[in-house]
């Protein structure tokens, strides 16, 4: 069973089965929460999913989509564990885990990126990933 932790250690998550699906974000708010280029997203259905230590913060916004994204994030690190939203099924549809707060380094390297999102909003330099379904929003 994957498991996954903020900075500080204070969070822990994990999923069960194996994900729904695995891909890259162009967004701006992706861009914003990584502090990167782009993100890397393992999405699990909110019943594969538990938070095993700790509590996380959440704060909602309007996504890039025009529709409601919930981020959650460790209250003391700051860390952005996962997200839920309306464009993935709501509380209740798939976690969108950010692949960078895995433990072992074992289970991203099996899990190829499938897609990128908001390619139309990529950084010009950034390559596309060979073999990714490229969708533009």
């Amino acid at each position: 069973m994957p498991t996954g932790s903020c900075f500080c250690g204070n969070i822990k998550v994990e999923y069960s089965g194996e994900p729904a699906s695995t891909a890259l974000c162009h967004c701006a708010d992706c861009r914003k929460m990584s502090g990167g280029l782009y993100s890397y997203n393992v999405l699990v259905p909110s019943a594969n999913f538990k938070v095993t230590a700790g509590t996380p913060k959440e704060i909602s916004k309007i996504a890039d989509s025009g529709k409601p994204i919930t981020n959650c994030f460790c209250p003391d690190c700051g860390t952005t564990l996962f997200r839920y939203g309306d464009s993935f099924g709501g509380v209740d549809g798939l976690r969108i885990i950010k692949a960078g707060i895995l433990d072992d380094v074992d289970v991203i390297n099996h899990l190829k990126p499938g897609a990128e999102l908001f390619t139309s909003r990529r950084i010009k330099w950034v390559a596309s990933l060979d073999g990714a379904a490229q969708l533009s929003s």
